[in-house]
């Protein structure tokens, strides 16, 4: 933002909760007092008596966003949900975390007033996320499409029935197998449901696409890491089941048989704040509570 723009931030909350509604005060009345406006979506504010955020102000002609970040309080959760909000703004995220592990959010609880003293101060970097984006074809015709900071799933839309597929990379097929899905993931959704399904963790830093299959019936059913510049298509069975396609775990469309969903690195990424130049590496062992001291530590 430049010197003398008048200063204004979105909230994006997991509202419902006495905890968030409380931290959401909070933050509203500490940004008010430097002169920062905090404003939310209709839902949001009626509940936390904010102003309304009206996306008219953006547009392609726009020199600056007029909104100069998305504060998400909840989980990481919230903070997907912020995502949506904050990508067509060009606004990064700041993820205040009141959820369980909060892989994706930057700020505790107890660190929460230095933390906004920060904001106020600007005295923040922004870092960039890859998003990855789909597109589904069926007949030759396209049907629907998406994108996602963590993750695309292909799965199967019925519980009892195995989803057959092929996945392919760049028009080769690589390996057909019987599955409950197939994740196709971003460094940043490496640890979430792809690392359920048993994915490996990627780094931040590393720019390629990750595929995962969950729990697939085959002799190779490896998860794949393939270059940024790739496109993954699955190749859903003519003759099986309806499969469901799930972006984020949020946004959810029926595909039909047939169909080929094709993956590839988005346009756009998301945005996210960080207040400190915490590595990757801290960040996992915290937040999973990883062992770091072991048998080395017990000799003498």
């Amino acid at each position: 933002m430049t010197a003398g723009t008048h200063r204004r931030m979105m909230l994006v909350a997991h509202t419902g909760r006495s905890d968030v509604d409380i931290t959401a005060r909070k933050v509203a009345a500490t940004l008010a007092a430097a002169g920062i406006d905090l404003l939310a979506s209709e839902g949001e504010r009626r509940e936390l008596g904010l102003n309304p955020f009206e996306p008219a102000d953006e547009g392609p002609d726009a020199t600056e966003p007029s909104i100069e970040m998305v504060v998400a309080i909840g989980g990481d959760g919230t903070l997907l949900c912020a995502a949506e909000q904050a990508r067509p703004l060009s606004a990064p995220i700041l993820g205040i975390n009141l959820g369980r592990v909060g892989f994706l959010t930057e700020v505790d609880l107890d660190d929460l007033d230095e933390a906004l003293q920060a904001v106020v101060d600007q005295r923040y970097r922004v870092s960039s996320r890859m998003t990855v984006q789909v597109r589904v074809e069926h007949d030759g015709r396209f049907i629907t499409g998406g994108w996602a900071l963590n993750e695309i799933s292909v799965e199967k839309g019925s519980r009892e029935r195995i989803l057959d597929v092929v996945v392919e990379v760049d028009g080769h097929g690589v390996s057909a197998y019987g599955c409950d899905g197939v994740l196709c993931a971003t460094p940043t959704g490496s640890t979430a449901y792809t690392f359920s399904a048993g994915g490996p963790v990627l780094w931040p830093g590393v720019d390629a696409l990750l595929i995962a299959p969950s729990n697939a019936h085959a002799l190779f059913a490896r998860s794949l890491v393939v270059s940024p510049e790739s496109t993954v298509t699955v190749h859903i069975d003519p003759d099986g089941p309806t499969a469901i396609l799930v972006c984020d775990g949020r946004r959810a469309h029926e595909i039909p048989p047939g169909s080929r969903v094709h993956v590839c690195k988005g346009e756009r990424p998301v945005m996210l704040v960080r207040l400190t130049e915490q590595p990757f590496t801290d960040r996992l062992v915290r937040k999973f509570k990883l062992p770091v001291h072991g048998w080395r530590d017990q000799r003498h």
